[in-house]
């Protein structure tokens, strides 16, 4: 039987948020949060909007989900997000014990793996679900803003 919430119906869910954040300016990065094929965290990147550095997706999402469940821990959640997070998000996915993390396109530069940044021992990852679509539209931000100033 085919599942139809499997890890791409998800990170389509998460493109979306990516294309929200597109829309505003923002760089185009979406996440959103899972339990038991239930979306209960949805977010994008903030930073301009929020003049915040901190406000990644994965920190919004973070925040929404803990909100959501009344407690801080995201032991059998899901994050879904658009680009594979960066130190920052790592480290903030180790305190939130979440269950596993599903990513769509790989950072060379600035992602966790690159930095050998420790996720909790329990947390599973997956990267490179829709990571042709979800690198495309990074690359294309970066290029309509090189091309704008």
């Amino acid at each position: 039987m085919i599942d139809p919430f499997d890890d791409t119906y998800f990170m389509k869910r998460a493109f979306q948020e990516a294309e929200a954040a597109f829309e505003k300016n923002e760089v185009p990065i979406g996440a959103v949060i899972v339990i038991k094929n239930q979306i209960i965290a949805r977010a994008h990147n903030l930073t301009e909007t929020l003049n915040d550095v901190t406000a990644h997706a994965e920190m919004q999402a973070f925040t929404a989900a803990a909100d959501y469940l009344g407690g801080k821990y995201l032991k059998d959640c899901t994050l879904y997000v658009t680009l594979e997070p960066c130190q920052m998000c790592a480290g903030a996915s180790y305190w939130t014990q979440i269950g596993k993390i599903v990513y769509g396109a790989k950072d060379e530069q600035r992602g966790f793996e690159h930095y050998k940044t420790q996720l909790h021992p329990k947390t599973k990852v997956i990267g490179g679900v829709l990571e042709a679509e979800c690198s495309e539209l990074i690359k294309r931000f970066f290029i309509e803003k090189r091309n704008l100033n």
